[in-house]
């Protein structure tokens, strides 16, 4: 039910807007991220070696990771600068590497080289969606091909491969963005961030939706479908290692729809437990009387305001939702006709 934790913690430098060829629908990485504008090199620097200094003692390193804009389509000068200024950072005991966030069209071989030289370990795609017609409509400015391409060459270039989705955008539906979850699934990034689309002030599909050309996805439908993307990645051995905006003051303030929730992420991992449980007493075809968790998921388990237990509840009524002491993952049911309990794996059963 939880997804496994990343053995690094990440320092994040944004440059906003910084590499982009155009403005994209949805996009406004200013209340996105929360930076005011991109840092000069000697200024990433200094916030990554503070970075390093104050690291929690829990993790072990830190990775420094370039995000925000499309960090490839830099001028070749400017992002080459970036990466010699974090280069003494390397020798740094809690170093963990460098990320990179970038655009499926601004990745080649001879890119790839310079990223490698100067220890980039991983490269993540702003991919969104990988139908064309969802991509145009949203002012992209690549092809659903150009990202399967570039994550081809990530992937055989050594790099670790991360790749980032959106739901809920313009022109496009809970189908095709299933469809689009399937299609990165298919591409076995290592990887994969997936982002509901927020309407934020002055973008493109704040003028749509004021025209009432664009409805965004309710907080309901897109649980459900994002509960449906992590079990689909998680069957697949991927790791969702965010899904949902980073909430700020500053992403509140911007946005005029959509979907931004605090809590998303645990929103939907309390949804997909829910759906686990019903398939495992529709497999049985007896309804259950506790299902017992470890007693660290009990919370996400319970679900917000109680609402998992109360949906439960209304199906099989006094159905119990317990920790179980020594349960690492996974869950276990005690039903009704008998005192079995039997054991159900944290993905699938």
């Amino acid at each position: 039910m939880r997804e496994p934790a990343s053995p690094h913690a990440s320092i994040p430098v944004f440059v906003p807007h910084v590499g982009c060829p155009q403005r994209c629908s949805f996009c406004d990485q200013h209340a996105i991220s929360g930076a005011g504008g991109a840092p000069s090199p000697a200024e990433a620097a200094r916030l990554c070696r503070r970075g390093l200094e104050e690291l929690p003692p829990r993790f072990p390193r830190a990775e420094i990771a370039f995000f925000g804009g499309s960090f490839t389509a830099i001028p070749r000068e400017e992002m080459i600068a970036f990466l010699e200024a974090v280069q003494p950072l390397r020798r740094h005991p809690r170093f963990g590497g460098i990320r990179i966030s970038t655009r499926p069209d601004a990745v080649d071989m001879e890119i790839l080289g310079i990223l490698r030289r100067y220890g980039v370990r991983a490269i993540e795609l702003g991919a969104q969606s990988l139908y064309n017609k969802v991509l145009e409509a949203n002012r992209r400015g690549h092809t659903a091909e150009q990202a399967a391409e570039a994550a081809a060459l990530i992937r055989n270039g050594g790099f670790e491969l991360g790749l980032q989705m959106m739901t809920g955008l313009y022109r496009s539906s809970p189908e095709l963005d299933w469809g689009t979850g399937c299609r990165l699934a298919e591409l076995s990034p290592d990887t994969v961030r997936i982002y509901p689309t927020a309407v934020l002030r002055g973008t493109l599909l704040a003028e749509l939706m004021a025209r009432g050309e664009y409805v965004p996805p309710s907080l309901e439908e897109t649980v459900e479908l994002c509960a449906r993307l992590l079990e689909l990645f998680e069957e697949r051995g991927i790791r969702v290692i965010r899904l949902g905006l980073h909430p700020s003051e500053q992403l509140s303030r911007e946005a005029v729809g959509g979907c931004v929730h605090p809590a998303l992420g645990e929103l939907c991992r309390s949804r997909v437990f829910r759906r686990r449980v019903c398939r495992a007493a529709e497999e049985r075809g007896e309804a259950p009387a506790a299902i017992l968790v470890p007693p660290r998921e009990l919370s996400q388990a319970v679900g917000q305001k109680k609402c998992n237990l109360s949906w439960l509840r209304r199906r099989w009524p006094g159905v119990e939702i317990l920790p179980q002491a020594g349960l690492e993952r996974g869950f276990q049911m005690r039903f009704q006709s008998t005192e079995e309990v039997v054991p159900y794996a944290a993905s699938g059963h």
